[in-house]
């Protein structure tokens, strides 16, 4: 692997980045025009329906890519869709090199792009960076690849375990610099997941605060349409609020939510209430590539327990609460051993102001014996 070409496409894959939380349901992308050794041009996908980062990037670079390098985060797409291929930009610009971090699992694309650019006598390199690629897009490869979105877990907890007193209050367990990385998260996935006690206890907005923040789609699972109809979530915010139900629920409440301006999904029904498998399948058809799931600690509990956790986000402030009856992160049974404890892997620690966040990848499922 040439170390030039670990450069730029490290420069690729921060621009990348620049579009999370704006492209779904296509990925984030960046695109790198070197020439002689110089960066002529770049571009990133900044939206679903705008150029794609080789394109934006070829674009400005004009004449000058013209026998340059192309580097990009992804494969470049072989197909029509609501934009041309982007492998007629790059044969049409003339560029002499394609550099690509990895191939697109789209089976649509997948090796397509490729294979048409060297057939062209584009001379391809592929794989450099691919593990830093793949995580920047881990949404995009899973939703492709599984059919469902990226699923992160977030809580912000004491240092002895707890997610709020008991009697109930959790404002503010962690201090402004955590809770605005926390609004950042927001910003870059496509839905924000809360259960049903979560919204009727704290009534959030679940909105973005940011400056230039977007807000997700806002879920909330709630198995018998309790959320009331003047919920803040269906009086501030910009984006959709989904109430995902079952059966049971009375028509007459579904109804109310939906005169509201609630979207009401009727989910198949597991264990007396929403499949949350089939919740999210939903989501990953309406093109959410990543969820960011908020609590309560009974939501946690069984989305681990489904195996249908990707990563967890835990805040964790430098304070003591106390209180037997004062609510932990993730409720349920648990397991009975340590040694059947789930572990994360990938683990980052990082300090906001007091607080610690830490990080890490879940592989499986939480383990619970009947």
């Amino acid at each position: 692997m040439r170390l030039r070409d670990v450069f730029w496409m490290r420069r690729a894959l921060r621009l990348a980045c620049l579009g999370l939380g704006r492209t779904s349901p296509n990925p984030v992308v960046g695109a790198v025009v070197v020439r002689d050794g110089v960066e002529v041009a770049c571009g990133y996908h900044r939206a679903a329906g705008e150029p794609h980062a080789e394109v934006e990037a070829l674009a400005r670079a004009g004449e000058l890519a013209r026998k340059a390098t192309l580097y990009v985060s992804l494969e470049p797409c072989d197909h029509h869709g609501r934009t041309p291929p982007c492998t007629e930009a790059i044969l049409a610009a003339g560029v002499r090199r394609l550099v690509v971090a990895m191939e697109d699992p789209d089976p649509r694309v997948r090796g397509r792009g490729i294979r048409r650019l060297r057939e062209a006598g584009v001379e391809v390199a592929v794989g450099v960076l691919e593990e830093e690629a793949r995580r920047v897009n881990a949404a995009y490869v899973k939703h492709r690849t599984t059919g469902l979105p990226w699923v992160t877990c977030k809580w912000a907890m004491s240092v002895d375990g707890r997610i709020a007193t008991r009697t109930g209050a959790s404002r503010w367990i962690t201090g402004p610099q955590a809770r605005e990385y926390a609004h950042r998260l927001r910003d870059h996935h496509d839905a924000v997941l809360v259960g049903c006690g979560t919204a009727l206890r704290d009534d959030p907005a679940l909105t973005c605060r940011l400056p230039g923040g977007r807000d997700p789609l806002r879920v909330v699972v709630d198995s018998g349409a309790h959320l009331p109809e003047d919920a803040r979530m269906l009086r501030e915010g910009s984006s959709p609020v989904v109430v995902a139900t079952t059966s049971r629920a009375h028509p007459s409440r579904a109804e109310r939510l939906r005169r509201a301006g609630a979207e009401v999904w009727v989910c198949e029904p597991e264990a007396g209430g929403v499949s949350l498998r089939d919740l999210l399948r939903r989501l990953a058809d309406r093109g959410v590539l990543s969820v960011l799931a908020e609590g309560g600690s009974a939501l946690h509990a069984s989305l681990l327990e489904a195996g249908l956790v990707d990563r967890v986000i835990a805040f964790v402030a430098p304070v003591v609460v106390g209180g037997r009856a004062a609510p932990g992160p993730v409720s349920g049974q648990g397991v009975a051993e340590l040694v059947h404890a789930l572990p994360l892997e990938e683990v980052t620690v990082r300090r906001f102001g007091p607080d610690l966040c830490v990080e890490g990848r879940v592989r499986g499922r939480l383990a619970v014996e009947a």
